[in-house]
């Protein structure tokens, strides 16, 4: 898939050939609106990579409440990766927003690609990199905004996500409900 290439070519440099080797690696699913790629309490045998579309990670709180963690669209990556590491059991879901086409590993076809491939190590390290560090971020934000600043913070930096997901999702992933995000927008439109 030449989008996955693309992809690649931003952090690492593997020649045609090479590419060919490290995508046998992967399995490419394509998965319906709202289908499950992982629920909780499953061993978590797979990372997903995006090549179009959007997934979620949520898990069920005390009170019944779906809270979205993560979303994955084009060209990012989503697993629990504690579990996945560890090939333990999942306390998250992983679900499609979106009808999506998707590349899937698991830890065995990861182990050996890495063996194979050793540019694909330093291609993970970045990824995970920079995943570590958005995820700071996003612990700071949660700490240091207002609710509205938050709301405000996330439509100017992903406007694409505002557009493009149901608002239900993205005030879970705010950490509020539909209700309180329709009266932030109402007060901002005013």
């Amino acid at each position: 898939m030449e989008t996955f290439k693309t992809h690649l070519d931003k952090f690492i440099k593997i020649n045609d050939e090479e590419f060919s080797s490290v995508f046998s690696f992967f399995q490419v699913l394509k998965v319906d609106k709202k289908q499950n790629l992982m629920l909780e309490g499953e061993i978590c045998k797979s990372m997903y990579f995006v090549l179009n579309g959007c997934l979620r990670k949520f898990f069920i709180n005390e009170k019944g409440v779906e809270q979205t963690t993560e979303f994955a669209i084009e060209n990012w990556w989503i697993t629990d990766t504690y579990a996945y590491e560890r090939q333990t059991k999942t306390d998250f879901n992983i679900q499609s927003v979106e009808k999506s086409t998707i590349l899937a590993i698991d830890l065995q076809n990861q182990e050996e690609l890495l063996k194979k491939h050793p540019v694909m190590e330093r291609y993970f390290r970045i990824i995970y990199q920079r995943s570590y560090a958005a995820s700071e971020r996003r612990i700071r934000f949660l700490y240091e905004m207002t609710r509205e600043e938050l709301y405000v913070h996330f439509s100017t930096q992903y406007p694409w996500f505002i557009q493009r997901i149901p608002q239900y999702l993205i005030a879970s992933f705010l950490g509020f409900t539909p209700e309180y995000l329709s009266e932030i927008r109402a007060k901002l439109r005013s």
